[in-house]
Formats: C-alpha cells, structure tokens, sequence
C-alpha cells in the first residue's frame, strides 16, 4: 500500500527549490563551517553539504518563536511550505500556536499568525489550558494538512505539576486555506487514562488516505509511559482510530516518549525517546507489530550512544535513512541534556545501527561568549522535512533560558547528491 513518507514531504506536481539557496529572513546564520554552500560532504555522500540560515531572529527582536514544523503542499502554481510555530516564555510555557509559510524557496516567510482555537483558555481557579507540540502533515487524499499536537495546562502561569488528562487535539487546514476547529483524537483504551499523545511526532500517510501515528501513552498512578502505533481513518474532517499495535514498554523514569515513524523499501521504523541514557529503535512489517526496541548504538563498536531524554527523527532519502538526534561528547558533556550539536547519520537498516563514520554536524553548538555550558542554545525540538529532490531541511528553534528564552529559529538545508524520490512521487509498500 503507498503512502507519502516523512513529515509531509510529498511534493507531486512541481518540485519546490530552485538553484540559487537565496538568504532566509533574518539573514545568514554566523556559525562556524555555516558560510552559504555550506562544506562538501565526503565523495560518495548522498549528503553534499549542509548550510544554516536564520528564519526568525529571536535574539534580536525578542519573540522566540518554538516548536518550528513544516510540511510541503503542493500546488498547480507553486509549492508552499507551510509551518507551525508558537511563542515561549518559560520552562515548557508555550503561547499560542501560529503558522506561516513560504512560497519562494524559504527565502520569505509570512507574518506569523494565530490557528483559531489553539491559544489559551482559562479553567478558572487560575488554571489555564492550552496546545503543544504541534506537527503539520500534507494529506494528499483530501488535500488538507492535518496538524496535531496535544493539550497542555498551567497554573498560575507555569507548567501545572502535576497536569490534568492529556490527549492529542488536531486541527485542519483545508485545501482553501480555512482552518477547521480543533478536536481531540479518541481512544478509550484505559491504557491512556493518564495521557496519550502523538506531540512532536512524525506520522506516515498512506494513499489510501489513512494515517498511521505514534502514540506515548500511561496510567493513572504510574510515572512511565509505553509505545504503540495506531492506524486511523481520516476524511479530511475526522481522524479516528481504526487500529492499535502492540506496546512496547521501559519501566525507567517516565518511560519512552515521543515516538517518531519513518518507513524505507517496505520496512517501518519507529525511534524513541527514553529516560534511562538511551535512545531506542525498533521495526515492523506492516506500521503495527513492532520488535522490542533495541538502544541506538554504534555499528562500528556496537557501544550503545549516551543520550539524555531528547527526541530523535528521521530523514529519509529514497536511497537511505538517516537518523537526527543530540548525544553527549565531550565538547557538550557540560551542556544540559547534551542538547547540542545536532547529529545526522546513516542508518545500517540490517543492524538498526548508526554508522558512526557517517555521523555530521546538521547544526554546531554555538558557546556563550563567556564560554558558560549554561548558556548555550540548546537544540532538542527540532523537525526534518523533505522539501524537494535536491534537498531537506531540519528545522529547530534555540531554547536558551539564560536569554529569557528568547533564541533564533534555524533552518539547516541538507543539500543531496543524488535526488531524493521521496520528494517526487508516492512510494509503494
């Protein structure tokens, strides 16, 4: 069965970037080795190179715009890049969720503006609700992108501790323009009566209109959290779920979070987020039973990689796959959760294991003038989007709370040496 794989990446009728890379609003970003063009990959990379621009300059107009996500959606004129983002001002406080757009290669982006429905909403007693985590995928069964995040609540204008129930809440946005109300994906399972959430995640869109999306899930009374896939119909209104896979279980901390799906040459692949200094994979036949996961480690050594509770994505080529993350090294060991550089490294799909001589730099640790570990923009919310045959982008906002968390939103463009077919037409499972 086909379907589109990536975060949206389908782009069907016109391809979406032309030759010239063009400077992104807020201009070039000055990091080391970041000079447009970026630094030739080693002969025989599908991944040439690798440059850095800055989207919105938060550090000098002090709104930090977090959580930045895009999809492509096509269209008979031109391709527009669609990308939802919200405010932050604290430790896991987030404003309203936005979108904006480009249509001009990620040279110019739109003004920023406010999703209906998904800002805040006063509870009373001084408890507010609100969204998070959202992630925007192209539909192209219904030609819609549906936008899926999860709710959130504060107190007194922090992160509530602890929260209320949690549920994916969606939006969509139709072939139009108009945004839908937002509405909550159902499960009844008791399983997910304490939370279940998709935020963050990548999903899989299938042709035939269905949607395969992770889902982090815990009980009532218990701190760690499990792992399934469920596949949901949707008909450019309703996404409700059809299907559930099996469950795969840590029992350190809060247990695995944030899943994100990726799919190559038949084979499913899901990477996880965990507490206990790991990073974990796993893979399917058919999106929905899943091998025990297994720690992200080295193929070289088989030593597995030190990771401190941070997501990971993929990035897929029609030809390879590819894995983005954070580890620890000893230039970040001071660095908190080890959130920066951000990697990227060919995935050995036999083992389910890095390739660490393929391993990258997407976007380089950035040190504080006076050198204080606590100062660096941390980079642990980030997102890959395949935006044309010639290239993808990993998109990632700086979390910089010495700054009262007002950070750059980066852009890094993965330049291809081969042309991606992910960006061209619906692969077949």
């Amino acid at each position: 069965m086909g379907f589109h794989a990536g975060s949206g990446t389908q782009v069907e009728r016109r391809t979406f970037l032309g030759s010239g890379l063009g400077v992104l609003a807020g201009g070039l970003l000055g990091l080391p080795g970041s000079e447009a063009g970026g630094a030739p990959a080693d002969q025989g990379s599908l991944i040439a190179s690798i440059d850095h621009r800055i989207l919105f300059p938060g550090r000098r107009e002090g709104v930090a715009w977090f959580h930045p996500r895009a999809c492509m959606v096509p269209s008979a004129d031109q391709a527009e890049c669609l990308m939802t983002l919200q405010s932050v001002s604290g430790s896991d406080v987030f404003g309203p969720v936005h979108w904006t757009s480009s249509t001009d290669s990620g040279k110019t982006w739109t003004k920023p503006t406010l999703i209906p429905g998904l800002g805040r909403k006063s509870l009373g007693d001084d408890w507010e609700s609100g969204v998070c985590d959202v992630v925007p995928e192209y539909h192209p069964a219904t030609k819609s992108v549906l936008a899926i995040g999860h709710n959130v609540y504060y107190k007194a204008g922090v992160l509530a501790q602890p929260q209320r129930q949690r549920w994916p809440v969606y939006v969509v946005r139709s072939a139009g323009g108009e945004w839908s109300a937002p509405r909550i994906l159902e499960w009844d399972d008791p399983r997910g009566n304490e939370i279940y959430s998709c935020g963050c995640s990548q999903r899989l869109m299938k042709s035939d209109g269905d949607v395969l999306v992770p889902l982090t899930y815990g009980t009532k009374g218990r701190a760690d959290r499990s792992v399934t896939a469920v596949l949901c119909s949707f008909d450019g209104q309703a996404l409700k779920i059809r299907k559930v896979g099996n469950e795969l279980v840590n029992r350190a901390r809060r247990g695995l979070l944030e899943p994100s799906l990726g799919f190559l040459d038949g084979r499913y692949y899901l990477t996880i987020r965990a507490e206990d200094g790991r990073g974990y994979v796993s893979t399917s036949e058919d999106g929905l039973h899943w091998e025990p996961q297994r720690p992200w480690s080295w193929e070289e050594s088989g030593e597995p990689l030190e990771m401190s509770t941070t997501q990971q994505h993929w990035l897929t080529h029609s030809d390879d796959l590819f894995l983005v993350y954070n580890r620890k090294t000893e230039e970040n060991s001071k660095v908190m959760r080890w959130r920066a550089p951000l990697f990227v490294a060919k995935v050995d799909r036999k083992s389910l294991r890095l390739i660490r001589s393929t391993e990258k730099v997407v976007l380089p640790l950035i040190p504080s003038e006076d050198n204080d570990p606590k100062k660096v923009a941390l980079m642990g919310n980030f997102h890959p989007v395949a935006v044309s045959p010639g290239e993808s982008w990993v998109t990632v906002s700086e979390n910089l709370p010495s700054n009262n968390f007002r950070g750059d939103t980066l852009l890094a463009r993965i330049h291809w040496s081969r042309p991606n077919r992910i960006a061209m037409a619906t692969e077949s499972s």
